[in-house]
């Protein structure tokens, strides 16, 4: 033990991790900031109408049989659910593709929260001094990626949830415009009202963020605390239309736990979608877990992690598949380094969409330098990948 330990403080992990001179770069380097054009009058979103659907409040009374429709790769997408989610992911890209000019986003972030109600140990990014992001920018924000090609809108945080009312009207807000919306979540908030409002909204994925079964040190997320809202999400998965995927982080202290997790994701026909923990990129003065961290993988663990990614494949080779479809298998970046892959419950799912788009866009192979994705922060900056655009009041 005291061996492991010499080794553990020797290889802590530096503060950053990025090139010095790349690093400087991005946070000492001065930007621009052009000034949010002012309204007139106070910027609000509609009030939401709910229900819309009243008959879909109502249990699924056909349960078992649409979740053995889900594990044999057989779900059924009504005709406006497929045209949802064309008009999300295909037609964008198409438009991209022939329209003049350089800037066609396809998906867009929009960090309503970077306060948490966990703070789980490899998260830097939890910070709860960080306002959350008004009303106004929320919509102007909507108003504007409207005005673009993007119509994958994907809320972020923090935990999204911190203000149900503020998401519930943004959800509406952008569905009506015809947005395909994700919605991230830790479950703690998601008590089946709150499913019942999102999902009426429109919300079309939940990726569910798990990172253990039982609370774990470091590792908050975990699926008893909030297993009757799971089980209350999934099965009303068939009578919305949306779909939900198990979001796991792979760390030093979970890796059983990654297995179970992923068994109890294929019982239930829903996806899962894997992370290599990792220490942050960018040096973040608030992160209090770099010592003594228990989720960071250090070198003396490498062989254990790559025997889970094994495990986790031969999981995916052993799943049914439509023809023609082919999920994807192997590492994409061996150890030491991150790999992102998915584990499909039956081939192919809408669960992992969005990280098949963000992980394996290839910007570099279109005929001209695209954009397929942009960050919208609760400072009211817009990344859109390598061009700045501030938006800051």
């Amino acid at each position: 033990m005291p061996i492991l330990q010499e080794q553990e403080e020797s290889q802590a992990p530096p503060p950053f991790r990025l090139d010095v001179q790349l690093h400087d770069l991005l946070t000492k380097a001065p930007a621009p900031k052009p000034t949010l054009l002012a309204t007139r009058g106070d910027v609000k979103f509609p009030e939401p109408v709910f229900p819309q659907h009243p008959d879909l409040l109502a249990q699924d009374d056909n349960y078992e049989e649409n979740l053995a429709r889900a594990k044999a790769n057989k779900r059924q997408w009504t005709a406006p659910l497929v045209l949802r989610a064309m008009n999300g992911w295909l037609f964008p890209y198409i438009k991209s593709r022939v329209l003049p000019g350089a800037f066609h986003p396809i998906i867009a972030y929009l960090f309503t929260e970077w306060k948490c109600n966990l703070d789980c140990h490899y998260c830097w990014a939890f910070d709860n001094s960080v306002k959350g992001m008004t009303e106004e920018v929320a919509k102007r924000s909507i108003d504007w990626l409207h005005s673009t090609t993007c119509r994958v809108l994907a809320f972020m945080g923090g935990e999204p949830l911190l203000r149900p009312q503020l998401v519930h009207k943004a959800c509406y807000y952008a569905a009506k415009k015809g947005f395909w919306i994700y919605m991230p979540t830790n479950a703690r908030l998601l008590r089946p009202e709150l499913i019942d409002r999102l999902a009426d909204s429109g919300v079309a994925i939940f990726n569910f963020a798990v990172d253990a079964v039982d609370e774990k040190p470091g590792l908050p997320k975990a699926l008893t605390p909030v297993r009757k809202y799971f089980d209350y999400l999934v099965r009303k998965q068939y009578k919305y239309g949306y779909a939900v995927f198990f979001n796991i982080n792979i760390c030093r202290n979970n890796l059983e736990d990654v297995k179970q997790l992923t068994e109890i994701a294929r019982e239930h026909g829903i996806a899962t979608d894997y992370h290599i923990n990792e220490s942050p990129m960018i040096e973040q003065n608030h992160f209090q877990h770099y010592e003594a961290n228990d989720t960071f993988i250090y070198p003396q663990d490498y062989p254990k992690v790559d025997a889970l990614v094994d495990w986790l494949i031969e999981k995916n080779r052993a799943t049914p598949r439509h023809e023609g479809v082919s999920a994807r298998e192997g590492k994409t970046v061996e150890l030491p380094g991150r790999a992102e892959f998915d584990n499909h419950p039956s081939g192919w799912h809408l669960g992992p969409m969005l990280p098949h788009v963000l992980g394996h866009t290839r910007l570099g192979s279109h005929r001209r330098p695209q954009v397929c994705c942009l960050t919208i922060r609760r400072n009211e900056e817009v990344l859109p990948n390598s061009l700045l655009l501030n938006l800051e009041s």
